[in-house]
């Protein structure tokens, strides 16, 4: 059983995302929150497996909820809720941790997919989405100067994993770029993430960009 927590000031996205989660077998909505405030205490006391987090809401936003969240035993994965073209610090949250992000007016099967998702740690890397987002907000280190030192400890078939892994693509779909076997690639990224110290997929996105292996697109 998912258990959920959601947080969004706007009473109607939050009935609206509770009325579809709810209808599912494996998941069960455990609280609501109006606010970054609610939403950490309640996610203390109800330990949520996964968050759904707004941005914009009064006290507290979700940026500073999902770095406190974050910092627990135990942390639940947070998925940032966004209307993408008018919140600036969704790069910020992927940055603190948070899982990946859904658009508000993402249809009811996507939005249970997502979930399923984020929870077997398939994070929400769509190409259409995530690298735009992440293109929008980070500078890549100059050109030149080899492989980054963050990066010298992964091996070239790892950094070429995690190539593939930055342009969006699923494990099926590195495996058949790379001509390795599906299980050969989740391998390869469970070494990139112990190696990276990163938490997910997004992060290690994330990372390549900042680290310069993955360049924005002109």
């Amino acid at each position: 059983m998912i258990r959920i927590l959601l947080v969004d000031d706007q009473a109607l996205v939050r009935a609206g995302f509770h009325s579809i989660l709810q209808k599912q077998p494996d998941v069960r909505v455990v609280g609501e929150a109006g606010d970054g405030v609610e939403a950490v205490r309640l996610a203390r006391t109800l330990r949520p497996d996964l968050v759904l987090m707004d941005i914009r809401m009064p006290r507290k936003d979700g940026l500073a909820a999902t770095r406190e969240l974050l910092t627990v035993e135990a942390p639940p994965r947070v998925v940032v809720l966004t209307t993408f073209d008018a919140d600036e610090y969704v790069y910020a949250a992927l940055r603190a941790g948070a899982t990946g992000f859904l658009l508000k007016d993402i249809s009811p099967e996507d939005l249970v997919s997502a979930v399923r998702n984020a929870m077997s740690g398939d994070s929400m890397l769509s190409p259409r989405i995530t690298r735009r987002l992440i293109e929008s907000f980070v500078q890549s280190p100059p050109p030149g100067g080899g492989v980054p030192e963050p990066l010298r400890g992964l091996t070239p078939r790892e950094l070429d994993v995690l190539r593939e892994l930055a342009t969006g693509a699923t494990n099926a779909e590195i495996g058949a770029r790379l001509f390795l076997a599906e299980t050969t690639v989740k391998t390869h990224l469970a070494r990139v993430f112990v190696k990276l110290k990163a938490r997910d997929r997004v992060q290690a996105v994330v990372l390549a960009y900042e680290y310069g292996l993955v360049r924005p697109s002109v």
